[in-house]
């Protein structure tokens, strides 16, 4: 994983701890309203050139229903970059369109401070709502981060940042203000890591952003395993990953779910200017448990060293490799890097 502990007091729990009674207050089918409408705005269905939050009702619904989703997906694209460069931590973090801070507290869980940290959003209620979240947090460098409005989109100029996180915000933007975002990115960041819904168009975005980010000099550290064209056919296929989080009540309110949990998918790119140590190959699909083989689909270099799609099938002959196979998780590197 990376090569510091997370702090113990970002994790998961403590944020839904501070998001707790947010909605106090805030009758339920206003509620229910900023929600139906945010989760239109997060399927990319709606892109726009103002603020998706636009008040505090809209803020509160975000914060309740989508910041530990998003929160658990950053968290695992940030380890997916630190895996591929153990030995490196970022002492300056900016966060594009971030809202209420979900990608500042993912950053956090993944690397000890100290770090500056700055979140841009051009929503002022999402920056009020994301420092006082903040002050509750109980880390130092989420209740010292900087807090400021800006207009996300062409203009956009980011101070020089050795992590730059671009999270569930490109598909808010018009084609031409994603590009100037992503440049800007890519001129200001050491790191730059761009985190979408693992949609069909999540993917296209993130494929356009990486493709972006190699012609500007970055290699990628994760989750590809190459600098070369993604081997998927579009229409055919996307890339995305999973994360697991917990449901939170607003949730159950909103849509009836019943199970404690639900799996955020997203796509994501992580990429840098500086050495990285990218995975040899990475488990696309949910692996496939058969009675004494597992099946894993991989993208990773094949003949010649030119990057492709494969399915790996790993029987008990091959030892512990097998047992390796059998505990491996969707997104995770393969085959597992030496103890």
């Amino acid at each position: 994983m990376n090569a510091s502990a997370p702090a113990p007091a970002t994790t998961s729990e403590t944020l839904r701890h501070a998001l707790g009674g947010l909605l106090e207050g805030l009758p339920p089918k206003q509620a229910s309203a900023a929600v139906e409408r945010l989760i239109a705005n997060y399927r990319g269905t709606t892109p726009t050139d103002a603020p998706v939050l636009r008040d505090r009702s809209d803020v509160a619904a975000y914060a309740a229903y989508r910041m530990p989703a998003t929160f658990e997906a950053v968290r695992s694209a940030l380890d997916g970059l630190a895996e591929a460069a153990p030995h490196w931590a970022p002492g300056s973090h900016v966060d594009v369109g971030g809202g209420t801070g979900a990608a500042a507290w993912a950053a956090d869980a993944t690397w000890d401070g100290p770090r500056g940290t700055t979140v841009l959003d051009w929503a002022e209620p999402a920056l009020a709502l994301g420092k006082e979240l903040a002050a509750a947090s109980g880390s130092p460098v989420l209740r010292g981060a900087d807090w400021r409005r800006a207009v996300i989109g062409a203009g956009l100029v980011l101070p020089e940042a050795e992590l730059v996180t671009v999270s569930y915000v490109l598909g808010e933007l018009t084609p031409e203000a994603r590009r100037a975002v992503v440049a800007e990115a890519a001129r200001a960041g050491q790191a730059v890591v761009v985190i979408e819904p693992g949609t069909p168009e999540g993917y296209l975005r993130i494929r356009e952003a990486r493709d972006m980010l190699i012609a500007a000099g970055l290699r990628v550290a994760a989750p590809c395993p190459h600098d070369g064209t993604c081997p998927i056919e579009v229409g055919q296929d996307w890339c995305h990953f999973s994360a697991r989080v917990s449901r939170s009540s607003l949730h159950r309110k909103v849509k009836g779910g019943s199970l404690p949990y639900e799996d955020e998918k997203f796509s994501y790119v992580a990429a840098t200017h500086f050495p990285v140590e990218p995975a040899v190959s990475r488990i696309t699909r949910r692996p496939q448990i058969r009675k004494g083989l597992v099946l894993l689909d991989l993208c990773g270099p094949q003949g010649a060293g030119a990057p492709g799609l494969t399915r790996a099938t790993v029987t008990k002959r091959h030892g512990d490799l097998y047992k390796s196979a059998r505990d491996a998780d969707w997104g995770q590197e393969w085959p597992p890097p030496a103890p």
